[in-house]
């Protein structure tokens, strides 16, 4: 019964994330950040004339795609977990 005790008050003095969790979750949140800036710009200097600028690859393809690879960094820096030894 006391080994229990012990055990689980060790537990719970760990913290929830490793150092790994912190890092995979700083580089989660660094590709969200750049992919939302590969979105910024395709700004007509005149409001009369349209501009195809907004329609490109870096705009439409690219940016989404590094903001949903930062969403799944984060998703698997929340889920992963030491292995036990």
């Amino acid at each position: 019964m006391a080994n229990q005790v012990n055990k689980r008050s060790e537990e719970k003095k760990q913290f929830a994330f490793s150092k790994k969790n912190y890092t995979l979750l700083i580089t989660g949140l660094v590709l969200i950040a750049i992919g939302f800036l590969l979105m910024i710009g395709g700004k007509s200097e005149d409001l009369q004339i349209f501009d195809n600028a907004i329609f490109n690859f870096q705009r439409v393809i690219l940016a989404p795609i590094i903001i949903l690879a930062g969403f799944v960094v984060e998703i698997y820096a929340i889920m992963w977990r030491p292995k036990s030894s």
